[in-house]
């Protein structure tokens, strides 16, 4: 078995896909214990990536094709002796192998053109697997071979849980008590619920006594939110833009519940063991849905679903999404407070 001592992961984007990749960083991580291992990552991301256990150091690079150019002789420097691309695209893959690695490991059904790049191609056997999965077959491909569960670690100091226990006085939750998360938005327009099914449903809940209704975020989401909220009888608290990507981890433990959209938020909840109702339409949740058991998942059934378009076709506009009612969401919440998934 090679001994690996400098190895580069690239996994720059986006957010659910960094989530997904932590169970492989865990088992390389595992298998060569000595390694230094970096992970490339997209500036936005960074802070969500240093909270990831078993990353050495992360290297942050601009969106821009400039961006990741001037990379090149920094990398070069380095002199790795393994890069890992999960990326599968043709920027990840040339960068990858701008680095001088003598072995540049990655996916043979790549975009792009990037496999002409790799001088170590991984077959994927079927389409419908999970992205965990899938990226687990790049670490047991490099000697990495996983035992047991997948493993989401992150390092969450202290401090975070202090930021985000104070970001929550200020808006009116005392610590300790119990909040239901909400993702109203998505990077997709057609990966959105319908706002009014959302505000239903958080009127609903404050209305048994679930605790407040935290609205969740970037700040580029804060308009979503605030649709939400205007259609609520009793509006939600909303912390979208309040707090950054890199204290994600922490605030999404502090919460009983997650309703979400699929997004990225959601694989974050996942990863630190909160319990989901996720939102699926266009997209698959045998691919990407929230990873772990007990979460609940609901999509309408129509033909044309899963399609993994940004732009809806159907006859009737994003029915896989307003086919499923706020009744269902609930009930579903109800169950896994029924399981014990939710604190009471």
């Amino acid at each position: 078995m090679p001994d690996y001592r400098h190895i580069l992961l690239i996994k720059p984007s986006s957010l659910g896909d960094i989530v997904h990749a932590m169970p492989t960083c865990a088992a390389i991580r595992r298998a060569y214990p000595k390694a230094r291992l970096t992970w490339l990552v997209k500036r936005e991301w960074a802070g969500l990536v240093e909270r990831i256990d078993g990353v050495d150091r992360v290297w942050p690079v601009k969106s821009t094709l400039k961006g990741w150019l001037s990379q090149v002789s920094s990398l070069r420097a380095e002199q790795f002796d393994l890069v890992v691309d999960l990326q599968g695209l043709f920027r990840s893959a040339a960068i990858g192998w701008f680095s001088g690695s003598p072995l540049l490991v990655g996916f043979a059904n790549g975009r792009e053109g990037s496999p002409r790049f790799y001088s170590q191609r991984v077959s994927v056997p079927q389409s419908d697997m999970h992205a965990v999965d899938r990226y687990l077959l790049v670490a047991k491909a490099v000697g990495a071979v996983e035992s047991g569960a997948p493993e989401f670690r992150f390092r969450i100091p202290q401090t975070d849980y202090d930021a985000v226990d104070r970001v929550l006085s200020r808006s009116g939750v005392t610590p300790g008590t119990n909040w239901v998360a909400m993702n109203v938005s998505a990077r997709w327009q057609t990966k959105r619920w319908p706002p009014a099914s959302f505000a239903e449903v958080a009127d609903r809940l404050q209305q048994e006594g679930w605790g407040a209704v935290v609205m969740i975020g970037g700040p580029d989401e804060r308009a979503e939110v605030a649709e939400v909220n205007k259609m609520m009888k009793s509006p939600a608290i909303d912390l979208a833009g309040a707090t950054t990507v890199g204290l994600l981890p922490a605030l999404l433990s502090r919460a009983s519940l997650l309703i979400t959209n699929d997004s990225g938020p959601m694989h974050v909840a996942a990863a630190v063991g909160t319990a989901i109702v996720a939102l699926f339409g266009p997209t698959s949740a045998v691919r990407t849905g929230p990873y772990g058991a007990g979460h609940a998942v609901l999509s309408g059934n129509v033909p044309c679903s899963p399609c993994f378009s940004r732009t809806c076709h159907n006859t009737v506009p994003l029915e896989c999404l307003k086919m499923v009612s706020p009744q269902q969401v609930l009930a579903a919440a109800r169950v896994q407070r029924a399981q014990g998934m939710v604190p009471r």
